[in-house]
């Protein structure tokens, strides 16, 4: 069997790993907005020292962490071969920067503009960090790819004590530090998705992104994506358990309390600390690593829903928020279920949503030099 991997247009395992994680997001949103015991103590700033948590809610939760990982570290990515392709036709890169930061500051203006409108607050979260990354990216990926991979990691190791200069929690940081760097959680502010540390792993996705397109065009004859995804994956994962276990320096503040598993993977994701984002990350090489061999042995299904939600991604983000968020605040059903009510709820919202997203798909296949090409 030829172990190279496919060089179609689009790669179906980064879709599918996006849509898989998308199908976690809409599970832990439905909690957010429905269920009367979720879990959202993941930070230094509003943790409970000594609560007792159900397995199947912290699981439920803990599973949504690879979420945001995922969307960030593929946005980087998505940029990598897509604008490879486009200088490749020789489009013009001034005009690619501009198309970059124009998308970006529109994915950006949602959160404080539709999202915390839903909300009732101001807000800044994933789509917040995901823009303003993408506006970032416009400059930062003029320099050397294994710059931007250096500066990356060099913040996920550095990136604590930098933020310790600002953020003193429990304490909330003041409204700019926390944009940068750390968190503020007011009842008119809610910063959770900080620009830097999320913008370090756009980054990184930026940085195997390229290497995805040089090894594809057959341009580096090293390790296959499967070989260098499961390497990583593990490496990172063993810096998840040295960080976890010497349980000082890189877990943002948010120190393990015992032995107990839970309290192992109950890491800080706002703002990510060293623990969390080698855990995640590695999660994610190890889910993309599979997904690949996958793509290797099996015909890929065009209107299968992974795929379809992973071509579909903001536009799946907007619709079912929107769902979620004005439902719970107009009908007053916010903590009005448990935890196999937000896992019905979330299963019709997928159902509800795959032909919207069908359809949607082929509308910007059909115009895509229209507005729809920065949705």
């Amino acid at each position: 069997m030829n172990n190279q991997p496919k060089t179609s247009q689009r790669l179906a395992s980064l879709d599918w790993m996006r849509g898989f994680v998308m199908v976690l997001m809409v599970v832990d949103h439905a909690s957010m907005a429905f269920n009367v015991r979720h879990l959202s103590y993941d930070s230094a700033s509003s943790y409970i020292t000594g609560a007792v948590y159900s397995a199947s809610e912290f699981l439920t939760r803990w599973a949504s962490h690879l979420c945001a990982p995922t969307f960030v570290f593929l946005a980087g990515t998505a940029l990598a071969i897509s604008i490879d392709r486009k200088v490749a036709r020789g489009a013009d890169q001034s005009q690619i920067s501009r198309d970059m930061m124009i998308r970006g500051l529109i994915i950006a203006s949602l959160d404080p503009t539709l999202i915390s409108l839903l909300k009732g607050q101001l807000t800044f979260q994933v789509l917040f960090a995901i823009g303003m990354g993408m506006v970032l990216m416009a400059w930062l990926r003029r320099l050397p790819v294994l710059w931007l991979a250096g500066l990356a990691l060099l913040w996920l190791l550095a990136g604590e004590a930098l933020t310790d200069v600002v953020w003193d929690p429990p304490a909330w940081a003041d409204p700019l530090s926390a944009l940068l760097v750390a968190v503020h959680v007011g009842p008119d502010m809610v910063v959770k998705y900080p620009v830097i540390p999320w913008t370090a792993m756009m980054m990184l996705g930026w940085a195997f992104g390229n290497y995805l397109t040089r090894y594809l065009a057959g341009e580096y004859k090293g390790w296959t994506p499967v070989r260098f995804l499961t390497v990583a994956g593990v490496v990172c994962l063993l810096i998840f358990v040295l960080v976890r276990g010497i349980n000082d320096y890189g877990n943002m503040f948010m120190l393990r309390e015992s032995d107990h598993w839970i309290h192992w993977l109950f890491v800080s994701k706002y703002p990510p600390s060293l623990s969390f984002t080698a855990l995640e990350l590695g999660l994610l090489a190890l889910c993309l690593a599979g997904f690949m061999l996958l793509e290797r042995r099996v015909p890929v299904k065009q209107n299968g829903p992974l795929l379809v939600f992973g071509q579909t991604a903001l536009f799946f983000y907007i619709i079912h928020r929107v769902i979620f968020d004005s439902s719970a605040r107009l009908f007053d059903l916010q903590a009005s279920m448990d935890l196999t009510g937000v896992y019905l709820v979330s299963l019709a919202m997928l159902l509800f949503l795959y032909p919207l997203c069908l359809w949607y798909r082929r509308y910007k296949a059909a115009h895509r030099d229209s507005w729809v090409r920065f949705i």
